[in-house]
C-alpha cells in the first residue's frame, strides 16, 4: 500500500487532557469496544482513545472519542483505514455500569477520514450501496441503446475497478440481447454533485474492439447518492488510492 496520505494524520486534540480513570480503562472502553466491534463485520487494530473528566463521564457524557482501524468492513464497504472523531457524545453510563451493552442516547455527528485502495474498492463490488449504483449505471446504458437503435444493453458484469490519479477505470463486459459480447471499459473523474452525492465528469468509453462501437453517451453527471447521514466535503484519486473527508451522522438505536 502507498504510504498514508499525511491528511489522515489526526487533527491536534484540544479541550481536556485524555483521562485514563477506572472508569475509563474499565468500564467504558471495553464497552465501547464491543459497541464499535458490534457495528462491523470486521475490524483490525482498532484503537479507541477516550478524553473526559470523570465528573463529566459520571454524567453521561464523553468529551471527545477517537477512533482509528484498517481493513474495516462495514455493511459490505472495505475501508483500508478509517480515522473518525466523534465529540460529546451521550451514553446510558448507568446500564453500561450493570453490565448492559453500551447505547448513545443522541445523534453522534462523527469527523470521518477514510481511505480505499483498489483493493478494498473491488472487494466492495457486492456491498448494497455500489449494487444499487451499478445497476442504475445498467439502466443508463439500456437507455442509450435504445436511443441509438443499437442492441440493447441485456446486462453488465464490473469485473475490476483500478483507482488512478485523478480517475477511476472500470474494467467491465455487456451482453447484449442479441447475445453478443462487448468488453467495455468506463473512465471517469470523481467529484463532489454535493456533500452526499458522487458524480461522474468527463467519461470515457474505451472499446477493445472498434468496430463494435456502441454510441453511448448518458453518463456525464451520473451519480451515486451516499445518503443523508454522509457529508462529503473533500475526496481526493490518487495512485491506488481514494481518500474521502467529511461527517457522518452516528444515529441511536431505534
Amino acid at each position: 500500500m502507498p504510504a498514508t496520505d499525511p491528511h489522515l494524520a489526526l487533527p491536534p486534540e484540544k479541550g481536556p487532557a485524555p483521562v485514563q480513570s477506572r472508569l475509563i480503562s474499565k468500564i467504558i472502553e471495553p464497552a465501547l469496544r464491543f459497541w464499535l466491534q458490534s457495528q462491523v463485520e470486521r475490524a483490525e487494530n482498532l484503537r479507541v482513545e477516550i478524553t473526559g473528566g470523570n465528573r463529566q463521564i459520571l454524567a453521561g457524557h464523553i468529551y471527545r472519542v477517537v477512533v482509528s482501524a484498517k481493513d474495516v468492513v462495514y455493511q459490505g464497504l472495505h475501508f483500508s483505514q478509517i480515522h473518525l472523531t466523534g465529540d460529546n457524545i451521550r451514553i446510558n453510563l448507568g446500564q453500561v455500569i450493570q453490565g448492559q451493552p453500551l447505547r448513545l442516547l443522541d445523534t453522534v455527528p462523527v469527523e470521518a477520514r477514510l481511505l480505499l485502495n483498489s483493493a478494498a474498492v473491488n472487494a466492495s463490488l457486492q456491498a448494497p450501496l455500489l449494487t444499487t449504483a451499478l445497476n442504475e449505471l445498467l439502466s443508463r446504458l439500456q437507455s442509450d441503446g435504445r436511443e441509438m437503435a443499437v442492441a440493447a444493453v441485456q446486462s453488465m458484469t464490473v469485473q475490476k475497478i483500478f483507482i488512478d490519479s485523478g480517475q477511476l477505470t472500470f474494467s467491465t463486459s455487456i451482453l447484449a440481447a442479441d447475445g453478443s459480447t462487448l468488453p467495455l471499459a468506463i473512465q471517469t473523474g470523481l467529484q463532489l454533485a454535493s456533500p452526499h452525492e458522487l458524480q461522474f465528469s468527463d467519461p470515457q468509453y474505451l472499446f477493445q474492439n472498434e468496430a463494435q462501437r456502441l454510441l453511448f453517451r448518458n453518463l456525464h453527471g451520473f451519480t451515486l447518492d451516499l445518503g443523508p447521514e454522509v457529508a462529503v466535503r473533500e475526496l481526493k484519486l490518487q495512485s491506488d488510492q481514494l481518500i474521502c473527508w467529511g461527517q457522518i451522522n452516528v444515529l441511536p438505536a431505534s
